[in-house]
């Protein structure tokens, strides 16, 4: 569902609804990461200081006199006061607590104390949250006493945390406004590559919209971006194909209206002989003439809409008995070879064979070779179709022993309005065409060859087999 909202949205829209927050995520990570840092840089620089006021007491610490003494280093104590910007305590001891001098209920470290390695760490202290450095060593007692031979001093000096966390606040204010600000440049630099990066495809939208619908002609692809082009040459393929479309069908209006003017003109003259004519032999004759031409008419008609059907219509994936078909157009057939005394044979395995495909255009594709074969044979000559099965295709081939087609136009037969230069027939020019078409349509395809010895032609329409399209 939310993919399905993503892709309403604009290119623009898209990316800064993606790219936003995640540029927030990233900022709070960053924000978290700098109040980190401030917190760990006002530790350390604040902890050696801490550290530098026990080095002092330790200092001035003595045992001379066979105890404990300490000399306070009084202005260095104040000076660190000041500088913590509050109270500051202290307190030396023993470990065994014999000796206790300063505030000797400052909290105690929360680990045991290594000797001369110091230890920080946060506590409260009468109501006051305190920072507290911790240091232990080894306590010598001089004149032989062994009061303390064997303990360790402890020095302790805690700081009120007012002046480091007024640091501390101050250092990150300045730097979340300085992380606020890179993230506003971010985000508006983001806005600016975007608009920079998408300008040539709102150009390339204005340049195919702004056009006739008339122009067809391809988008220069010298003003788009690399990875426009494919784009581009998108846009210019799908236009070259509707040219194509186009200019087929200008064709085919134009290839239509020379076919049938001819044959209505025609017709237009010999009915008007008709209704001049008193004589009733004469309008008999011409009417058989008018009812011939009618029939060559209709016939141009229907091969016209069947070559339109063949290109415009994809073959449905529609199961078609090829043999069963195949008896029926011969059987259409057999009037016309009685005519001119043809031997019309069928020959064909046993069996039901099958094919994926518009049952409608193979039949109109058999029947134009079959009329074709009947048409240009010798009276009292032969007509035959085959039908093999082999590697996952259903040959159908017509034969005819006619007079052949010269080498010259074997190249060129099966165009549209094409005849062979040795044709006295009336035709189109279209039956071969029309099979062509069907058999393209059907992932098939059609080849056309002379007979042995010179005589007749051989046409074979090749389509795969409904089990080689499944995959079966």
């Amino acid at each position: 569902m939310r993919g399905a909202i993503l892709y309403k949205w604009s290119v623009r829209r898209t990316v800064l609804t993606l790219l936003i927050p995640a540029l927030l995520v990233v900022g709070a990570i960053e924000m978290w990461s700098t109040y980190r840092t401030a917190v760990d840089a006002a530790n350390s620089a604040y902890d050696r200081s801490l550290l530098g006021a026990i080095k002092a007491i330790d200092a001035n610490i003595s045992t001379a006199s066979g105890g404990v003494s300490v000399e306070l280093p009084y202005t260095m104590l104040e000076f660190f006061q000041l500088t913590a910007a509050g109270n500051v305590h202290f307190r030396v001891g023993t470990e065994d607590g014999l000796v206790e001098i300063g505030s000797f209920d400052l909290p105690h470290p929360p680990q045991a104390l290594e000797t001369k390695v110091p230890q920080f760490y946060d506590a409260v202290y009468f109501g006051q949250r305190v920072r507290i450095g911790s240091y232990a060593r080894e306590l010598g007692v001089a004149g032989g006493s062994q009061l303390h031979s064997h303990g360790r001093i402890v020095i302790q000096v805690a700081e009120a945390l007012t002046s480091r966390s007024d640091f501390i606040n101050a250092l990150l204010l300045q730097a979340l406004r300085r992380d606020f600000l890179l993230l506003a440049a971010a985000i508006g630099i983001l806005a600016l590559v975007l608009h920079l990066t998408l300008k040539p495809l709102a150009r390339l939208r204005d340049e195919v919209s702004s056009r006739s619908p008339a122009d067809l002609t391809p988008i220069a692809t010298t003003g788009v971006p690399v990875d426009l082009r494919p784009l581009a040459d998108a846009i210019n393929l799908h236009m070259a194909r509707t040219q194509g479309i186009l200019e087929g069908q200008r064709r085919f209006i134009d290839d239509a209206s020379h076919q049938l003017r001819t044959p209505l003109a025609t017709l237009r003259t010999q009915l008007d002989y008709v209704l001049r004519e008193t004589d009733p032999a004469n309008v008999q004759q011409a009417l058989d003439a008018v009812s011939r031409q009618l029939n060559l008419a209709i016939r141009r008609t229907n091969q016209m809409l069947a070559l339109g059907h063949a290109d415009a219509v994809a073959a449905p994936a529609v199961e078609v008995n090829i043999l069963q078909l195949a008896r029926r157009v011969v059987r259409e057939v057999v009037p016309a070879a009685r005519e001119k005394k043809l031997d019309l044979e069928f020959d064909s395995p046993e069996g039901a064979v099958t094919v994926l495909g518009h049952e409608g255009l193979l039949r109109e594709a058999l029947l134009n070779l079959l009329h074709n074969a009947v048409q240009f044979a010798p009276e009292g000559g032969n007509v035959v179709l085959r039908l093999r099965q082999a590697g996952g295709l259903i040959a159908l081939s017509v034969s005819d022993d006619g007079p052949g087609i010269p080498e010259a136009d074997l190249p060129h037969i099966g165009r549209r309005f094409y005849r062979a230069s040795n044709s006295s027939a009336d035709g189109s020019g279209l039956g071969l065409a029309i099979a062509r078409a069907v058999a393209e349509s059907h992932g098939g395809g059609l080849r056309i060859e002379n007979g042995g010895h010179g005589r007749g032609c051989n046409v074979i329409l090749s389509i795969p087999t409904a089990a080689q399209v499944s995959g079966v």
